[in-house]
């Protein structure tokens, strides 16, 4: 009787596993091409409840030494720092240190509205508190260290976007004083605060809160690209602070998301009250639907840094991508993978470029203006690309899909050229420019 069931149990099993194996092959095919293609540098981490079921790194952590990546190369995470952020507020809740009702007033009297914005309030960005990143004198000092001061002089100084509570506006700057709130409370840095409530509880050994990357250790540097990868520079992390300046692995934002929903981190009744979302977010966290699952987590982006973690407490399952190498949209590489991971139809992209002559090229070269957009857009060519650059911003170069239409697919910008004009569609915007 015994073997009539042990052979199709091992049948079972091993088909399982080949399974799983072919999946996994495919996911890595995937990021491969995206890879090969100059679309994506970065790494991945796939987690089943406590296991780590596929993690793998591509391309280069520094493309100016040529030093490839590993799975213990630590990103920055941009904005996946914010739910750092609102746990560290969390457990002092917990600890009854702080409350969600305390007034702004409280820490930061000179601060607008101050006696009307809650905590509560900074972490769903319901305060009105103008964004400090869209501030040009932010902008045009963002490599250079900034105090503690001199920051909140600035978002002092800023008029109110709205009424505190009346809506939601993503605003940076929320973040940066709920992290000088946490150091005030505690009588620690952001950074202390980090490694001891989180990075050391959870054993993150890859996770902390750095003055700049090490390029020493084993730290990535961001890559932009335009007709080749070219280092990005990197941002004063004093600016982005405690809504941005994290660094981590997928490996480590998978344990850090899951440990939150096995409630490790924070009582169950903040981490309902993060799960709670208003118009698109919680507390410190977003929805990130796929097919009919709902993911939490966070994305982030910082210099030409993109990530996302996101975990399914229904499955277990959690799953995170960083990129230093931004070149294609990052929602459209994690559905990809997340297709293949559920079995659904997939069809790999089309990477290869639709191929225009240096002569067509040249025909569009110039400064492009509209009366309804604030920048001026020079366009330029190099190594057989087309490279545009608005006023005060980076450079890069768009994809060709034919003589006079390219993409950029990390923002969802498309260009069309014609005799001497341009039309720019982005995020709903449809915008003709002259050139000059």
């Amino acid at each position: 009787m015994k073997k009539s069931y042990i052979i199709p149990l091992l049948f079972l099993a091993a088909t399982a596993f080949a399974q799983a194996d072919a999946k996994f092959a495919r996911i890595d095919s995937l990021l491969t091409s995206f890879n090969k293609h100059n679309k994506f540098m970065g790494s991945i981490a796939l987690r089943e409840g406590d296991k780590i079921v596929f993690a793998k790194a591509y391309g280069f952590s520094d493309i100016a030494s040529r030093k490839l990546a590993d799975t213990n190369t630590k990103y920055k995470v941009g904005s996946i720092t914010k739910p750092f952020t609102a746990v560290l507020i969390l457990q002092l809740v917990d600890e009854n240190k702080i409350k969600l009702e305390d007034k702004l007033s409280k820490f930061f009297p000179k601060m607008r509205n101050a006696e009307k914005i809650t905590v509560e309030m900074l972490l769903r960005h319901r305060t009105g508190i103008h964004e400090i990143l869209a501030d040009p004198v932010t902008t045009q000092n963002i490599t250079r260290s900034h105090t503690r001061q001199e920051i909140v002089d600035r978002i002092s100084g800023y008029a109110s976007d709205f009424e505190p509570g009346d809506k939601y506006q993503y605003s940076n700057s929320n973040y940066i004083l709920l992290g000088y709130i946490i150091e005030d409370v505690t009588k620690k840095s952001y950074a202390e605060n980090i490694q001891k409530r989180i990075a050391s509880k959870l054993k993150l050994t890859n996770t902390s809160m750095p003055d700049k990357i090490d390029f020493s250790g084993n730290d990535a540097i961001s890559a932009t690209f335009d007709a080749n990868w070219h280092v990005t520079p990197e941002w004063s992390n004093t600016l982005a602070y405690s809504a941005g300046a994290l660094v981590s692995t997928p490996s480590d934002l998978t344990i850090f998301i899951k440990a939150l929903f096995d409630g490790k981190l924070v009582s169950a009744a903040s981490l309902e009250k993060m799960k709670t979302i208003q118009e698109g977010y919680g507390l410190g966290l977003i929805t990130l639907p796929f097919d009919s699952k709902t993911f939490y987590g966070h994305t982030g982006g910082i210099e030409n840094f993109r990530s996302v973690v996101g975990y399914d407490p229904v499955s277990k399952f959690g799953a995170s991508l960083s990129m230093n190498g931004d070149n294609y949209d990052r929602n459209l590489i994690m559905q990809g993978v997340l297709a293949i991971y559920y079995g659904k139809e997939y069809k790999f992209p089309d990477l290869t470029e639709f191929t225009v002559s240096e002569d067509i090229l040249k025909k569009y070269v110039g400064t492009y203006a509209s009366a309804d957009f604030p920048l001026k857009i020079t366009v330029t060519t190099q190594g057989g690309k087309l490279i545009t650059q608005a006023t005060g911003q980076s450079a890069f170069a768009v994809e060709a899909k034919s003589e006079n239409r390219f993409e950029y697919r990390p923002a969802g910008i498309v260009l069309e050229f014609s005799d001497g004009k341009m039309n720019l569609k982005q995020s709903g915007l449809d915008i003709n420019f002259i050139r000059e």
